[in-house]
């Protein structure tokens, strides 16, 4: 990722720290992108935030030539004291070697394995509904046949490019818009491979800039063109698209309230009013996350491998690793399927959505590990999806191991998760929050028989038949569905 990258035990921590302070500034954050001017208007693209909301689970893909040291992704070429920034191998005593020898990684990277449309069944066959898939990270190497620069997986010097497939980013959106996905272009602001972002006269200091804007503008002008004209290729050159994804926050214009990142934090105003209104003039209605950056160019937030402790009052997305990189490494560890069931279903219910990260191997491939929670997420979706897609947050959102989702004719969804291991349903599930309308009926998804209730002293009581609890209709999680009074 951009912001908060890493793989290790350490960086998890320093990051649920990290995103909980983001989360605590949220509130001041919503009511300065609610202030007059900085307010969404576009009916198409308030429209498509509708849309958005209904989608619910969606899959982001980290992929680059850092795959092929299995390290985290672009963050070993940035000279900042943190734990993903460490470099390792043979050249790591020496920054300039590590970075020659980074960046020849283009000449070595030659997934032979690609194949999206099989990607995209998987996700499809999992419940997921849109992709977000990285055409440039911070290193700058596109994954994409950009005009703006060589550093490309499509160059003559990478061996990927005799492929008929060698243009990555065309095939995955493809791929998943046959499969009727959303399509959303992550794209990186700072490019660390382009001479007017670190410009070779001056070492890099940390991840921005290494030279006085003010002093050089000329530099920066150029910077913002090629930006722009990057954008511009994405979004003219690759089909409908939804989600225009920017990472790397920290360039943004400098102001009293804006975050500080890195050890010389400078303004670096890449003029997001002239970039939307050609990405929206080509494509209508595009939703744009422009992370981190407070403003009308932030459509939707983006908690990054957190869950917020209550429903927020914005369109809002959490992006998480299924494993613990988001980037590939062959050893990694994947959280189990019972683990990103209960992410989703505590998401949804706050009313959020989750983007969950798969990063493929250099050789083009998905870990089996992957493609077998994939697999299992979608037996489960395949019974339950209903209370998942289309809902809303209802308060008081979970009780308990009961999550709660809001169906568009007011039908509420009580989703009671199981404990790790359990595989039978208990006799009774009591519910304190709603109480169904007198002569309503309680249902199980995936049984066809109405369940029976009763009322309580407060809310009321499912009593699960026997056969329901020794054979339930899924695992993991159990849906019960209800009219409230």
């Amino acid at each position: 990722m951009a912001l908060l990258p890493g793989n290790s035990a350490k960086h998890a921590a320093i990051l649920v720290g990290l995103v909980t302070l983001l989360l605590s500034l949220s509130t001041t954050c919503f009511a300065q992108t609610d202030a007059e001017g900085d307010k969404e208007t576009d009916p198409l693209v308030l429209k498509k935030l509708e849309w958005f909301q209904d989608q619910k689970f969606g899959l982001l893909m980290h992929w680059g030539t850092y795959s092929e040291w299995q390290i985290v992704e672009s963050w070993s070429l940035c000279p900042e004291d943190e734990n993903w920034c460490e470099r390792r191998g043979e050249h790591a005593k020496d920054y300039y070697q590590y970075k020659t020898a980074y960046e020849n990684l283009k000449t070595t990277f030659n997934p032979v394995k690609f194949d999206p449309d099989s990607w995209a069944a998987a996700a499809k066959a999992a419940g997921m509904r849109y992709v977000i898939f990285t055409t440039k990270h911070h290193d700058g190497f596109c994954m994409f046949d950009t005009k703006e620069t060589d550093y490309k997986v499509t160059s003559k010097d990478c061996p990927f490019s005799s492929n008929p497939k060698s243009n990555i980013a065309g095939e995955i959106f493809a791929s998943f818009r046959k499969q009727g996905f959303g399509i959303g272009a992550y794209f990186s602001k700072p490019d660390w491979h382009n001479s007017d972002y670190w410009w070779p006269y001056f070492p890099p200091f940390d991840r921005n800039v290494n030279y006085d804007i003010k002093k050089y503008p000329q530099k920066w002008e150029s910077f913002k063109t090629f930006t722009y004209n990057q954008i511009k290729e994405l979004m003219s050159n690759y089909g409908s698209m939804d989600i225009l994804w920017l990472d790397g926050g920290w360039v943004q214009p400098m102001t009293p309230t804006s975050p500080r990142w890195g050890k010389s934090p400078t303004d670096q105003n890449i003029d997001m009013p002239k970039i939307a209104a050609m990405a929206r003039s080509l494509q209508p209605g595009l939703i744009i996350v422009d992370r981190a950056v407070e403003g009308r160019y932030q459509n939707y937030r983006t908690p990054e491998q957190e869950i917020p402790d209550t429903a927020l009052s914005y369109v809002w997305e959490t992006c998480m690793t299924m494993a613990t990189s988001w980037s590939y490494v062959a050893t990694d560890t994947y959280k189990p399927t019972w683990k990103l069931i209960h992410l989703l279903v505590d998401i949804v219910a706050k009313g959020g959505n989750l983007l969950l990260n798969i990063g493929p191997s250099p050789e083009g491939e998905l870990a089996p590990a992957s493609l077998d929670r994939l697999k299992e997420i979608g037996a489960w979706m395949k019974v339950n999806n209903s209370a998942i897609y289309n809902t809303r947050a209802i308060a008081p959102y979970k009780e308990g191991k009961v999550c709660y989702t809001r169906m568009p004719d007011k039908t509420i969804n009580a989703i009671c998760l199981a404990d790790e291991g359990e595989k039978q349903l208990p006799a009774t599930i009591s519910i304190t929050a709603f109480t169904p309308k007198a002569g309503s009926k309680v249902t199980m998804l995936g049984v066809k028989e109405p369940i029976k209730w009763e009322r309580s002293a407060k809310g009321f009581t499912i009593q699960i038949p026997e056969a329901v609890r020794t054979n339930p209709p899924c695992e993991y999680a159990w849906t019960f569905r209800f009219m409230a009074e």
